[in-house]
This record gives structure tokens, sequence and C-alpha cells, in this order.
């Protein structure tokens, strides 16, 4: 299941496809060699920079509305002197909460420029962890949609505001007036001008830009840092270098805009050439592919989830009846990377991997199949004992390497060029640092990502650490079970990941699995075959949990923190699981007796 080793062949035939584009290359590679922390620059100067080279082409698209690079600026602009002269400042925090929609970019376009920073708020949270997302960076002022005033409303009382505390209100293209306590911000812009502040010249790179929210599927959500630094490299990196993306580009964007494949790669790939973005409110896989085709999409991001649920929708005559020659994104799974491939007719698939804080990146650009891509940053992928939880090492207590085609830790070295810009939680940040890894003194960042060492400087992600378990004195990756699992034509989903059984050593593999059909119509025989013959006996799970539907964050990622809290008693979450027992030849469902007896640790796995 793990992707095969890139070979020469293939990285040869890869260097040959990228000399037409050699010119647009050099230009990202240009601009990362140029990205020096403490130079003058940032995405708000970029965009003026394109909006004078630019003024009258078509930056961004939503629904019926268009707007030009140069208008777009100007309507930043406003609300730019207008926060000024709220008091926001260089260095402030200004919490936003709005969905995908045009004045989301804008408030955060008019928040940088300034030199502040913009708190991106998820727009799914609610209650507790809102609040904890609200009170984590201490905002000083607030901008709130119209489609998140209850949310946010429900809890304001339980934010600490001082007297100096903003709320300003965004209506969503309505004509309701500002709540009692906030300040309408169309409103409120109305007279303030429309020239470049000052400040915008004044923002060095290695200022923060925004916070981006990790997804929160295993706790509280952690505030990671986004420099102005890291979104210039991300438009070298990842828009000209690897997607190469053109003047005459129309980059789909539907993921939420506090996603940082949105609002860093795509936003700054778009910019980085001065292409169109289209703007989509939400993510419909019934819409998906019309979008596309009204708009005329040449571009889009994604992530693993997004094409999967594609390739779940029914297939039809046009599926490859688009303009798209390229998309970029993370967490494409191999056992549907060629099957999405060749059903959408995709030229180019610029597979990238670099979570909101790590420090370094790697991209396909090469456009070589399931291979995370490369990375030409001082990085290793080291021996790791799952069991234990900690790294191998030697003799003389330093880390060691896996060798090529192996499974391991991925770290990476942190550097002036690469620097680790980490999380505001302090502790969060140290669990995060290596030190003295292979000599004394040095550091690297721990990914807390199993990847497999490909070769020639490029990986293939294998699963999460937290998410690999132990059973049967072997590391189960959940990513290996879940690609055979859904496989099977009866599933539509599935989500593996490890449970304790009372009296047993190790973690027994279990998957949450979401059915095509009625569970009376499940060939369970039929499904027990599957995944005995695709997988070592020690990956196959042990239990089988029959859900209507998967939970998914905001980013479309599976909570696994619940699944494994319930383990597998049924009883308490009221949903049908099947068991494997010992010596048997296939899965059975589990009554209130046998899960008092797995509960009493009377069988023997």
């Amino acid at each position: 299941m793990q992707p095969k080793p890139v070979t020469g062949i293939n990285v040869f035939s890869g260097t040959l496809r990228i000399l037409p584009d050699i010119a647009r290359i050099l230009k990202g590679v240009y601009h990362l060699a140029s990205a020096k922390p403490e130079k003058y620059q940032s995405l708000g100067r970029m965009f003026e920079i394109r909006a004078s080279q630019r003024p009258d082409h078509c930056f961004l698209r939503y629904e019926d509305s268009e707007y030009t690079y140069q208008a777009f600026n100007q309507w930043s602009n406003q609300i730019c002197h207008y926060l000024s002269s709220q008091g926001v400042s260089n260095g402030d925090t200004v919490a936003l909460m709005m969905e995908n929609r045009p004045e989301t970019l804008a408030c955060v376009l008019a928040v940088t420029k300034l030199g502040a920073i913009v708190s991106m708020i998820n727009t799914t949270q609610r209650d507790d962890v809102l609040i904890h997302s609200l009170t984590t960076v201490t905002p000083k002022m607030a901008i709130v949609g119209e489609e998140c005033i209850q949310a946010f409303t429900h809890v304001q009382d339980q934010i600490d505001q001082p007297d100096t505390f903003k709320k300003f209100y965004m209506a969503d293209g309505s004509s309701h007036p500002a709540p009692d306590g906030f300040i309408d911000l169309n409103d409120a812009i109305k007279q303030q001008p429309n020239s470049n502040p000052e400040s915008s010249k004044h923002v060095k790179m290695k200022q923060t830009a925004y916070y981006i929210f990790t997804s929160g599927t295993t706790g509280l959500p952690k505030a990671s840092i986004l420099t102005h630094f890291r979104w210039i490299k991300a438009m070298g990196a990842f828009g000209l270098a690897a997607f190469r993306i053109r003047e005459d580009d129309v980059y789909y964007v539907c993921l939420p805009l506090y996603h940082n494949n949105a609002l860093t790669v795509s936003w700054a790939s778009i910019v980085g050439a001065g292409a169109t973005m289209v703007l989509a409110r939400k993510f419909s896989a019934s819409r998906f592919w019309d979008d596309c085709r009204h708009y005329g999409v040449t571009a889009f991001c994604y992530i693993g989830e997004l094409c999967r649920y594609l390739l779940n929708q029914p297939e039809k005559e046009n599926d490859r009846n688009h303009n798209v020659r390229v998309i970029g994104g993370n967490g494409l799974r191999p056992d549907i990377w060629m099957k999405f491939k060749k059903r959408f007719a995709i030229p180019q698939i610029m597979e990238l991997y670099g979570a909101s804080e790590c420090n370094i990146a790697f991209v396909n650009n090469l456009n070589l199949d399931m291979t995370a891509g490369y990375c030409p940053m001082s990085f290793n992928v080291i021996k790791y004992d799952i069991e234990q939880d900690k790294p191998i090492l030697n003799e003389q207590g330093f880390m060691i390497p896996v060798a090529k085609g192996e499974t391991g830790l991925l770290i990476a070295e942190v550097t002036k060029r690469s620097p680790y810009e980490g999380y505001t939680n302090t502790k969060a940040n140290k669990s995060k640092v290596l030190n003295n890894v292979f000599k004394k003194g040095d550091t690297y960042f721990n990914s807390g990502d199993l990847v497999q060492k490909q070769g020639y400087k490029h990986v293939a992600f294998v699963d999460r650490l937290g998410d690999t378990f132990r059973w049967k004195g072997e590391n189960v990756a959940t990513t290996e079970v879940e690609e055979v699992a859904n496989q099977f034509p009866q599933i539509q989903n599935s989500v593996a990941y490890g449970v304790e059984i009372p009296n047993t050593d190790g973690r027994a593999g279990m998957a949450a699995i979401t059915l095509t059909t009625d569970l009376k119509q499940f060939d369970i025989k039929g499904f027990t075959n599957h995944i005995k013959s695709k997988l070592p006996n020690y990956a196959v799970p042990i239990f089988i949990r029959i859900r209507p539907s998967q939970e998914i964050t905001g980013t479309f990622k599976y909570k696994k923190g619940t699944l494994k809290t319930d383990g597998f008693d049924y009883e308490s979450f009221k949903e049908p699981v099947f068991v494997l027992l010992p010596g048997e030849s296939q899965y059975q469902e589990i009554n209130t007796q046998l899960n008092g007896e797995l509960k009493q640790g009377k069988y023997k796995f």
C-alpha cells in the first residue's frame, strides 16, 4: 500500500517535462533566494505591486461578482485606513470570523498592510472551542461576518474584552443593521481614502501575517504562526516553481480561507502570477465540476479527502470536459491517485507536504505519481520506536537515518533559511523541537509524521505518528488499512485507529466504515476475504464499526479522538460493531453477551 520508491528513470523523465516552464521556475527560485526575514516585503505590498502592474485584470470572481486587482486593492485600503483610525497598528491582533467571501480576503489584506496580525477563526467552531480560539491570541478587535454573529455573540461574554476592544460587523449580502455593540464596517469605510497606506512599505518578512489554527482532531486547536516570509516563499516555491501558475490561469479555491492551503498556498500562487481566483463559498462535490466549467477554471487546490468525495460522485459523460491543467494540494492517497487522475483527465498533480507549523515543504514539481515530492532544504528521516514513542538512538546517543525505501519520522533542520515559527503556545513548541540529533548543538523540527524515504530527496506520506499503533509486535499504519478498506465496492469511506482490549498487549485495529448500501445488504464475508487478502495478518482490523457518516473537521479531516475513546463497546454509542474473533473465518456482529466477554478479556487475540 505504500508508494513505490521513486526511480532514477522517473526523475529523469520528470525533469524533461519541466523544461518548457524553466523561465517561470527560475522566477520562483529567484523569489525564494531573495526572500530574507529582515527584508521589507509583505503580502500586502506584493498585492499593491500586482495592482499597479495589472490594474484592470480580474483578481477575483465570486458568484456573479468580479473584482479587478486595482479595485480590490483600493477596497482593502479603505478598510486598512479605517482600522488604523480605530487604533489597529503594527503587532496588534485582529480576530476574523467570516466564511469564504470577498470581504474575508479584503479584511486579511487590510489588517496585514498595517503590520497587524489576523487571527483566522475557524467558522465551524462553537462554544468552548470557539472561546479557546478567541482567547488564545488575545485579539485587540474582532471582525465578524453576519453569518457568524450568532456563534460569536453566544460566547462573547466569556471573552476578556478590555475597554478598547471593538467589534466590527460585516453584512453578508443583506441590509440588516449591525447588532448592538458592533460597528458596521461597510458603512464605516465609505469616507476613507483608497490610496495605499504608508505602513505597508514598513512591514518586514519576518513579521507574523496571521494565525492559522490546527484542525483540533485530537484536542483543542493550536494557533500556528504564519509570517510574510512563509507566504512569499510559498509564492515562489509553490505558485511559480511548482504549479507554474500563469497570468491567464483561473484558480478555483473552495477550501476554507482559515485553511493554509487556501490562504497561503493558493492565494500566494495567484498573486505571484497575477492570475484570477474563483472563490467558492463552500466545497460542493455535486457542483464542483460545473463550477470549473462555468468559470473556465484551469487550476485548483485540494486536500486528499476532497478528491475522494469527487470520486464518490456518480460518473458522468462530461467528467473530463473541463480546462483544468494542474491541481495542487496535499493528502491525495495512493489508493485513489491514479483513479482520480484518469477519470478526470488531470495532466499535472502537484502534491505537496508542509504543515502550517512546519519549517520546510515538499512539492511534486516533477509531476511524478504517488509522491509528496522534493525538498531542497535540509531534512532527514529517522528510525522511530512506535511502542516507546521515541527516536531510536545509536551507541553514541544520536539518531539514526533510515535507508531508502524505509519508513521513519520526518525531521527538518532548523536554520536561518528554514526557521521554526511554530505555535503561539510555548509548551507545544518545545514538543516539536529535537536537539543534538546527529551531533551536539544541532536542532531539528519534529514533524510528527511518518514518511517513506523514496530517494532523490523525495518522500511519501505514510501516517501521523499518533495514528500509527503497535499490534503483534508490528507497526500498523492507519492509512494503509484505510486504503485497503476503501477499495471494497460497498464502502464509501473508512477511518482506522487502534483500541485497547483488556488483558491484551498493544492496540487492536479498528475501522469505522460508512457503507454505500444498507447494513442488511453488506457482504461481510466478501469484505472479510478482501481485507485478509490485501493486508498482512497484524494489520487486519479486529473490529469494524458501522457509521451512517464520519465526523469531520472544517478542513475535511476525520475526527479520531472520540472514536479511540469509544473503543469497541457498542452499547455506549449505539452503532453496530463487528469483531473477528481468534480462529474465526469472518467478522460477526457483537451482541450484549459477546460485548461483556470482550470487556472481561476472555479472548486471546
